[in-house]
């Protein structure tokens, strides 16, 4: 069969990706004819702005007021409507460009265009076992690539899915069945993070907006200092139009001189709130509108949504609608930024402490349930984003977890994680290469050996990152997946420590004594460990002894994984210990340059290249010759 030299660049992409540029395609051609409609909405304001103008002036000029008057009140009333009509076109407008730009952000998720992708740092647990080690934070990170969350509490939950593993099985059952849930649920994910970014791009602090709905202005004379302020505030008001009518005197400066006194003293009492009515009244009205767009829609389809969101639906007024109300009273309460307009309001009547007394009722009703909206929008926030990971690479299966046995232990018959065409999600699809992984029972462990730059070390990243994603709830980078649940122990990245004091090889000893130790606990569930060349901060003899010492105790312990070494001695372990078995990664030799397959190949590696790269970047090494075993 010939194939098909005309097909167009867009033809050629996988259907995910495909869809998403015709989608953003079309929508550049509506922005584009908005933009149009819009100028010419401008252009018909502008022209009844100058034909009242000038339809107003010349016939009074003329003496014609009647007809001036006319022409004046229609071309306010049509340049109104035309306004009103325009400025809903410019909303609509905004939200387009800000669906046009999740629609982006996704596609540079799946192309990982790492510059078009929101960076929002995410804190790691000090002193973490595996996080640095695996890539789950920071720029370029796992977490780099997934956050698609709209609230500081989302990305928590979402953050400590991957830091605090493993789960119990039962969560990840639930974690796993509502992520599985919201993956086609495309429109629901991007209509929550246009609704929390319709305004700004700030997240929605949950954390900050529940303390404040929580925290009362309270006080004994609150309620009594309210009634005297409205009494003086009247009075005032009577006495004034009374000297207007009658000219009794200037007796309401009277009143209003005790007005003034008692709103000075009272004015700290709600400067907390104030304090965070500038900031929060938008915020509040984003999360209104998340709520809101949840109670709206059908759950007949998605029974774990269904039970998630509950809370919302249970409510006799909708949560929407508090927080919808809590947020005009915040938004009426941040009047004191400007602090004339501020005094010049309170002076007609006791605003601050009126909207005070407002929101501490709204607060009296939503206190308690407030937490329950908090909790449920954290966990629909987290899952849509392992979500959205899964609906952006179809191609990703769904891993199996291994069930319990009949005696109830958690592993089955044993542990195990058998990976098959295995890869790594944060390498671009053209470049990474997968390789196949089977761990059965305890103590389980493979001997990397292989030349430098030949993905040693990638490799034993593959396979923590991928079981990280597992154990979140999420899809992996595999053909197949199927594991227990394993605490993942790693010394990949070890750093020295200035601060504390630590040489290089001193903090690689902790670190592998914590595998170690870990290992021991046979209760606990069984430890993934990888190890990348192991005690390499010391000499070839120690290395030898302590590497031979490590493995054997690792071989008789509760867990398996995979240590890489250069020590080629050390693959005579094989024939000592019946757990650890040889595999390799090797380079070929073409043209005087080095070339790397990254395939797992088994038995110990025949090759080095140390001296070979030495010798091609210029050192002088005599005769790199490739030594074979």
């Amino acid at each position: 069969m010939t194939p098909n030299t005309d097909a167009t660049p867009s033809q050629c992409l996988p259907a995910r990706e495909q869809s998403l540029v015709g989608m953003l395609r079309r929508l550049t051609r509506i922005e584009t004819d908005g933009r149009r409609v819009s100028q010419r909405f401008t252009t018909w304001r502008l022209t009844i702005f100058a034909a009242g103008l000038f339809g107003s002036i010349i016939p009074h000029k003329l003496g014609w007021t009647l007809l001036g008057n006319a022409t004046l009140a229609c071309s306010v009333l049509l340049f109104l409507i035309v306004a009103w009509y325009h400025n809903r076109l410019e909303d609509r407008l905004h939200r387009l460009r800000r669906w046009q730009g999740i629609k982006q952000v996704h596609l540079a998720r799946m192309r990982l265009s790492w510059d078009d992708i929101p960076f929002r740092p995410v804190a790691v647990p000090e002193r973490h076992g595996y996080a640095t080690d695996l890539d789950l934070a920071g720029p370029h990170s796992l977490l780099h690539l997934i956050n698609t969350t709209i609230s500081s509490q989302g990305q928590e939950r979402l953050a400590s899915w991957f830091f605090d593993q493993p789960p119990q099985s039962t969560q990840w059952t639930h974690r796993q069945a509502l992520t599985r849930e919201l993956t086609p649920l495309s429109l629901l994910r991007d209509r929550l993070s246009l609704e929390a970014q319709a305004v700004e791009d700030a997240d929605i602090d949950g954390r900050r907006l529940l303390a404040v709905l929580q925290k009362r202005v309270d006080s004994p004379s609150f309620i009594p200092m309210l009634v005297t302020e409205t009494l003086l505030a009247l009075t005032t008001a009577g006495l004034m139009l009374a000297d207007l009518i009658y000219g009794i005197g200037n007796y309401w400066m009277l009143s209003f001189g005790v007005y003034a006194i008692l709103f000075l003293s009272v004015r700290s009492r709600s400067e907390e709130i104030f304090d965070h009515a500038q900031s929060l009244h938008r915020q509040l009205e984003r999360l209104s509108a998340v709520l809101g767009y949840l109670e709206r829609r059908s759950y007949r389809a998605t029974p774990r949504l269904a039970e998630l969101c509950r809370p919302l639906l249970q409510q006799h007024t909708r949560p929407s609608t508090s927080l919808k109300r809590a947020a005009s009273l915040m938004n009426r309460l941040s009047v004191r930024a400007p602090p004339l307009v501020h005094y010049l309001i309170n002076a007609v009547g006791p605003w601050d402490l009126y909207h005070t007394y407002h929101l501490q009722h709204l607060q009296d009703r939503i206190a308690a349930v407030a937490p329950q909206w908090f909790e449920l929008l954290a966990e629909l926030d987290a899952a849509a984003a392992l979500a959205t990971f899964a609906y952006l690479h179809p191609d990703y299966p769904w891993p199996s977890l291994q069930q319990s046995d009949k005696s109830g232990h958690p592993n089955g018959a044993g542990p195990i994680l058998d990976a098959q065409e295995l890869a790594h999600p944060l390498i671009s699809a053209k470049a990474r290469v997968a390789n196949n992984i089977v761990f059965q029972g305890r103590g389980r462990m493979f001997l990397v050996t292989g030349s430098n730059m030949s993905g040693k070390s990638t490799f034993l990243r593959t396979i923590g990152i991928n079981t990280c994603l597992a154990q979140a709830g999420a899809p992996v980078c595999a053909t197949s997946f199927h594991w227990s649940l394993v605490r993942i122990g790693s010394c990949i990245r070890v750093d020295d420590s200035l601060d504390g004091g630590l040489s290089f090889f001193y903090a690689e000893v902790k670190r592998l004594k914590t595998i170690l130790d870990s290992t021991r606990d046979l209760q606990g569930p069984p430890v993934l460990w990888l190890i990348d060349e192991v005690f390499k901060g010391t000499n070839n003899r120690e290395r030898l002894i302590g590497g031979r010492a490590l493995i054997a105790a690792l071989a008789g312990g509760n867990g398996f994984g995979l240590v890489t070494t250069h020590d080629l001695e050390l693959a005579e372990l094989e024939t000592q210990l019946p757990q650890v078995t040889n595999v390799h990664f090797q380079e070929t030799v073409a043209e005087g340059a080095l070339h790397f397959d990254y395939r797992l190949k088994p038995g110990p590696c025949p090759t080095t290249n140390a001296l070979r790269i030495m010798a091609l970047e210029g050192l002088p090494i005599e005769s790199p010759p490739t030594t074979s075993r």
